[in-house]
């Protein structure tokens, strides 16, 4: 089972020729907590879709003028408000996971292939 990741559309994750596209290393991170949780079976992907479209509506509706998108933060809100609404986990032990994911040093989720030979 892998997540039905919108191709199109407001919950349409970034893409450059078609492959996904993460600016910073948590934005990966994040994107496959939410799979693996969803894969896990921890809950629907619909709910998930639906809490991320709900996250960018307002962040749209509220956003200052020249204020950036950020889809990952609304990802990762929106990850936050289905495993809250599960009650699978506080408000605080999510922010404190995802703050600790965000202090990761660059490169800690990639081996260095020169160094490490097979």
């Amino acid at each position: 089972m892998t997540a039905p990741l919108d191709i199109e559309g407001p919950a349409a994750p970034p893409r450059s020729n078609g492959e996904l596209v993460f600016a910073e290393p948590w934005e990966s991170r994040a994107f496959g907590m939410a799979v693996s949780l969803h894969e896990a079976g921890a809950f629907a992907w619909p709910d998930f879709r639906a809490a991320l479209i709900a996250r960018i509506k307002a962040w749209e509706a509220s956003a200052a003028p020249g204020e950036p998108y950020e889809y990952y933060r609304l990802w990762l809100a929106a990850l936050e408000d289905v495993l809250v609404g599960l009650c699978a986990v506080s408000t605080d032990e999510v922010t404190e996971r995802a703050q600790a994911l965000t202090q990761r040093p660059p490169g800690h989720d990639h081996r260095d292939h020169h160094n490490h030979p097979h």
